[in-house]
């Protein structure tokens, strides 16, 4: 971790600490990096990665959920020191972005899952307060309910939360 640091320092970003983890912001408040430490491995986590033209192919996405974040892996220091002009070239790429406000592009549409496309075909009810969620929550709904292998259990999950989705309230909503 020690190795990277100067190089987002060099990079005029401000070191700050969010979610227990360094952060890299410019003008206090727009996060452009985060640093995430695993047992085996160093990630270097670019907020808006997507935006980011990956010439040398170092940018993966850190998992099949995310759209936004793109993340570097090194194993090792040596490892950093190597791509230290690609990680601050990245760096700079995603300054600019950040400071000219550039939208990220938008998701690309998901399927709702069968089962709970029948069910917002057949109730009336539950369609509009379904579609009156943000999208994120309709996600967040969809991702609960479509991640069941069975047809069974994703009924079951749709019977289970719909006086949440009735209620106005995401997944997760208290």
């Amino acid at each position: 971790m020690m190795a990277i640091r100067p190089i987002l320092l060099s990079c005029g970003l401000e070191e700050t600490i969010k979610w227990g983890k360094p952060c890299y912001c410019i003008e206090g408040d727009d996060n452009i990096v985060l640093l995430q430490e695993f047992s085996d491995h160093l990630a270097l986590m670019f907020f808006q990665g997507v935006l980011l033209e990956d010439r040398e192919n170092v940018l993966h996405a850190q998992g099949p959920n995310t759209h936004g974040p793109k993340r570097m892996k090194f194993t090792s220091a040596a490892e950093v020191e190597s791509l230290a002009g690609v990680i601050a070239s990245y760096v700079d790429e995603a300054v600019r972005h950040a400071r000219a406000g550039t939208p990220l592009p938008p998701r690309p549409d998901e399927n709702l899952a069968t089962e709970l496309q029948e069910r917002l075909a057949n109730d009336e009810e539950l369609a509009e307060a379904f579609n009156a969620l943000t999208p994120g929550r309709q996600r967040e709904y969809n991702l609960h309910i479509s991640d069941a292998k069975q047809a069974e259990t994703r009924n079951r999950r749709i019977d289970k939360v719909i006086p949440r989705i009735l209620d106005g309230r995401g997944l997760r909503d208290r």
